[in-house]
């Protein structure tokens, strides 16, 4: 079988290595020069099955209002004249319960499993380094109230198989006693030790160079122009060279779109809808000047809602999430401000360990933008779109390094007749022995018309 896969980040080269696996022929399209050069690049590092929550849960309402006044708020929502972005508000909304809560977390807990072994397995295959910890990811808390509602939390996970758990401050510091200047903060905190941390651009660039290796042709510099469809079925996809400027159509038996926050308006073209909106975030990618006191466990503060993860001999700190459209930039002043959040956090939390400089002072800080794609549900859609040859793997919002390989390796299953072994409601598939509440929960991606997901 001839798959052409859409989108070059470390859902569509996870997609592509096993489909390779698999015996087929693989092309991959990209418009950037190399894999992982968007949303994959340099996003948070943390393989989190721990916390494979929705955003959408009762306090998020509420939350969001109060937090719409701050500039540095973990959730943002941006008002656009945007029918999309409205859309996607009131199906969150819809959300906002606690019986939902528990529906999508069940779903994405057994992908984030399903994606954990599968991506220890491709790491047992090809020997990839990627600034690797296997050190677990700690959550601390600096609010008492906030820390009373931790066990709570960690029940629901407990319920689901994850063995994330209460510590006190003294448990904390003995995991990771790189928070030894900040104990004074902090109340408490969670931790799961089976959760790990590693580089998603470098894994992601190492694997598609390795897809290269077994064959598949590697279409970076490519814009991808439209999809044309006859008769209810894919036919082939345009594409045109960035550098020549040449134009032509890539035939296959099967096409794959992962283009993350743009898989919605390219599935549009064709009248697919898809529950895809753009949430941007930011990070910072800091050089240590203090290795020996840098911290080695991943870490998740709770009052800025943020990561902390170490990547061989630099920090890198990511989070918030803004909802206003497609926007990219790093010079607004509210973008400055947001970067420079995270950037007085760290210093905060580990005085003098990263170069926490300016440009201005001799620093050089990496920052960075980019959109996760995200779902009212956060669930993302893997599986059939209405038309026949055409297939989804998208809408993984902040989880898609934590989804990435299991997504990838679902897919290519699914391609190939077989039924990955989870409880999860892949689009378009019948699910045998999937329940009511499984089902209800993919609602928002069952078909409501002929042309909608």
């Amino acid at each position: 079988m001839q798959v052409v896969v859409l989108g070059a980040g470390i859902i569509g080269v996870s997609t592509a290595w096993h489909l390779l696996q698999r015996g087929h022929a693989v092309t991959v399209v990209d418009r950037q020069p190399d894999a992982a050069l968007e949303t994959s690049f340099a996003n948070a590092a943390q393989i989190s099955v721990s916390y494979c929550e929705p955003w959408a849960n009762r306090e998020a309402p509420l939350k969001a209002l109060k937090w719409m006044f701050s500039p540095t708020s973990p959730l943002l929502f941006r008002p656009q004249i945007d029918p999309a972005q409205w859309r996607w508000g009131l199906q969150f909304l819809g959300q906002c319960n606690d019986a939902a809560f528990e529906r999508n977390v069940a779903q994405l807990v057994a992908l984030g499993s399903y994606s954990h072994a599968a991506l220890k397995a491709v790491v047992a295959d090809t020997g990839i380094d990627y600034h690797r910890l296997e050190r677990g990811i700690a959550h601390y808390y600096t609010d008492a109230k906030s820390f009373e509602g931790a066990a709570g939390a960690a029940a629901v996970m407990q319920k689901f198989g994850v063995q994330r758990k209460v510590i006190s401050r003294e448990e904390l510091l003995k995991i990771e006693p790189a928070l030894n200047a900040f104990a004074d903060r902090i109340v408490g905190g969670t931790y799961t030790p089976s959760d790990e941390s590693g580089d998603a651009r470098v894994f992601t660039q190492q694997l598609a160079a390795l897809c290269a290796q077994r064959g598949a042709q590697m279409l970076y510099g490519h814009d991808i122009e439209r999809i044309e469809v006859a008769g209810g079925a894919a036919q082939q996809v345009r594409v045109r060279d960035r550098s020549s400027g040449m134009a032509r159509g890539l035939k296959a038996d099967a096409y794959v779109v992962a283009c993350g926050s743009y898989t919605a308006p390219l599935l549009q073209q064709v009248g697919v809808k898809v529950p895809i909106y753009p949430g941007k975030g930011y990070s910072a990618t800091l050089p240590l000047l203090q290795p020996e006191r840098a911290p080695h466990v991943s870490m998740i503060d709770d009052q800025l809602k943020i990561a902390m993860s170490r990547l061989g001999n630099q920090l890198r700190v990511a989070g918030t999430i803004e909802l206003g459209g497609f926007d990219l930039s790093l010079d607004t002043p509210l973008a400055k401000k947001r970067c420079e959040m995270l950037v007085r956090r760290i210093e905060q939390v580990f005085p003098g360990v990263a170069d926490t400089r300016t440009p201005e002072e001799g620093g050089n800080p990496q920052f960075w933008t980019g959109l996760r794609p995200a779902t009212p549900t956060n669930i993302p859609l893997i599986g059939r779109t209405p038309l026949a040859k055409l297939w989804i793997n998208a809408g993984h919002g902040t989880l898609g390094w934590t989804h990435g390989a299991g997504s990838g390796k679902a897919l290519a299953e699914l391609i190939c007749g077989e039924q990955p072994d989870m409880r999860f409601g892949f689009v378009g598939i019948g699910t045998p022995g999937r329940s009511r509440a499984v089902q209800r929960a993919t609602s928002l991606h069952g078909k409501s018309s002929a042309q909608q997901i």
